[in-house]
């Protein structure tokens, strides 16, 4: 690889931003596609190998991905969430657990785990959600899910999740609306949070809520 691209292709993964390696199998040439808008006829085996995280041959070309890390934001330092966090760092994502309460995201409970205490939208903010992120929250409290929920909705985040019955969630609904945000945005959030696998304890319900992750990811919507 020459120095130059080299060079840039550093540069994007500090600046955490996807993109894939294109080599001609044939000559050896490379180049940068930028994950943004990569040009015909690339456009559709890029985005193929950077939402599949796998290389892809395009007539004589072979793409490699280069995606920034998988991250998932925790809202509320709850029971769900210690299983939660412990199978998402498995999988592969850096974890953020956000809680204002101490008390519940204490490193005692979260070992090994980065803890944010201030209030989650401003927490939000700082950690500008990703088309990399998935946003979950927990805490069952308005005053935190709903502003938190309100920074995820406008931002790039590929999944975000709300724990919560179906009659609490209509009237989240209502609150949020009141806070500007349009049913397209709306319409975004997984509630009740997790696949319906009849989850009860707060491991299954931490199963059920990487599932839907998982699924968010690897087989987005059309």
């Amino acid at each position: 690889m020459k120095r130059a691209l080299l060079e840039a292709l550093l540069a994007e993964a500090r600046a955490k931003r996807p993109v894939v390696l294109a080599t001609d199998l044939a000559s050896g040439a490379q180049r940068l596609l930028r994950g943004d808008g990569a040009e015909a006829p690339f456009a559709e085996a890029a985005e193929r190998a950077l939402r599949r995280d796998e290389p892809q041959r395009l007539e004589g070309w072979f793409l490699r991905p280069f995606n920034p890390p998988l991250r998932l934001l925790v809202i509320g330092a709850v029971h769900i969430a210690q299983p939660l966090v412990a199978m998402a760092r498995l999988t592969g994502y850096e974890v953020v657990v956000v809680d204002p309460r101490q008390a519940f995201a204490s490193a005692a409970r979260f070992p090994d785990v980065a803890l944010v205490s201030e209030w989650p939208d401003r927490a939000l903010e700082s950690l500008a959600p990703d088309a990399r992120t998935a946003v979950v929250t927990l805490s069952h409290d308005p005053k935190l899910d709903e502003p938190a929920l309100a920074i995820a909705l406008r931002s790039s985040a590929f999944y975000v999740g709300a724990l919560g019955s179906k009659k609490t969630h209509a009237a989240r609904l209502e609150r949020l609306r009141a806070l500007g945000l349009g049913e397209e945005a709306l319409a975004r959030i997984h509630a009740p949070v997790g696949l319906a696998i009849g989850a009860r304890s707060p491991a299954e319900i931490a199963v059920s809520i990487l599932a839907e992750i998982t699924e968010r990811l690897r087989r987005p919507s059309p």
